[in-house]
């Protein structure tokens, strides 16, 4: 029977509890198939209202845990849950309020993407007829496919069809939007138009993507798990992740006589460690700190302090993502929180 839904809400959402804000919670997930583990005991926190990376070679076993999570495969062992809901026992009270695009998707060619997304929106609206209309033009401008509304798909590019598969998720007003490498096979200018559209969901709904492309992470993703044949081996928010295994590093150029104030910075009980380097006649500290409150209140005010010293730079070290995975994956640095 088809679900009949009010459009000004989302056809079965539900509050979750309120003592959560986890939409996504593993604990020791496995599959195994025929004899060998895709996943190996998978732990996972994916939190509400985030953009979620979900990173890894391919192989790696990301599909693997989507299906899992979707109701589409049962784990080997391990457990589940997604709203609060047993992914294995609640599979359809689950899928009522996530989207999903899988990562080749396929269409009619024939019809237009107004057509595609009212053919989808019949499996979970009924009512007055102009109210779904404006809920598919609403869709279609959010994606960015306004003014190609009323093309036959077959003329479409890759980052159109991808960001028609996107507007067929969000169709249903979805609490949780599960993407299986929305960008994997598009030239630079798809990618980008449809990780845009990503950060325009963002405040909707929460998204959960697997991807092995670096660059889009680093610049969408709230938080990052990286997965390595079929192992959980780092899980953080992005700038934790970028930060390194040492904790935030700010860097200070200065010029004047530095030393007095060095050890008033070293002695706050929130600087880990000092490292002093002199460059042509100025000084450069890396301060590692376990504060990043502290230090962007007071590390500056501390340096200033010193009426003889003064300020060329101060910045907070940035890492690039690749680095930081090739360490994770290559080096055995499993940065699990």
């Amino acid at each position: 029977m088809r679900p009949t839904t009010s459009l000004s809400g989302a056809p079965g959402r539900q509050a979750m509890d309120s003592s959560t804000a986890l939409v996504i919670e593993t604990h020791n997930l496995t599959k195994t198939y025929k004899g060998v583990q895709a996943l190996k005991g998978l732990n996972l926190k994916v939190p509400k209202n985030s953009i979620f990376g979900f990173l890894g070679p391919n192989g790696a076993g990301k599909t693997t845990t989507i299906k899992l999570l979707l109701g589409l495969a049962r784990p080997t062992s391990g457990e589940g849950r997604v709203f609060g809901h047993a992914i294995g026992r609640d599979s359809v009270r689950i899928r009522q309020r996530v989207g999903y695009l899988a990562q080749d998707p396929r269409y009619y060619e024939h019809m237009t993407a107004r057509e595609t997304l009212r053919f989808t929106a019949g499996f979970f609206f009924s009512g007055p007829a102009a109210q779904i209309e404006a809920r598919i033009a609403e869709t279609l401008d959010l994606v960015g496919l306004a003014d190609k509304a009323d093309r036959p798909l077959k003329g479409f590019s890759g980052g159109e069809r991808q960001r028609l598969g996107i507007a067929q998720a969000q169709i249903n007003y979805p609490d949780l939007i599960i993407l299986d490498e929305p960008a994997a096979s598009l030239d630079p200018q798809g990618r980008r138009d449809v990780l845009e559209v990503m950060e325009r969901l963002r405040k909707y709904t929460t998204i959960f993507y697997s991807t092995h492309i670096l660059d889009d992470v680093q610049r969408v993703s709230d938080t990052v798990a990286i997965l390595n044949q079929g192992e959980l081996v780092a899980q953080a928010p992005i700038e934790q992740l970028l930060a390194g295994s040492g904790g935030l590093i700010y860097q200070v150029k200065l010029k004047g006589d530095a030393e007095p104030v060095r050890g008033l910075v070293a002695a706050q009980p929130w600087v880990s460690t000092l490292k002093v380097d002199r460059v042509n006649g100025a000084t450069a500290w890396h301060v590692g700190v376990t504060d990043e409150a502290a230090a962007e209140h007071d590390l500056l005010r501390l340096v200033l302090s010193d009426p003889a010293v003064s300020v060329a730079e101060f910045a907070r070290q940035k890492y690039d993502l690749e680095e930081a995975f090739l360490k994770i994956v290559e080096g055995g640095d499993h940065g699990k929180q």
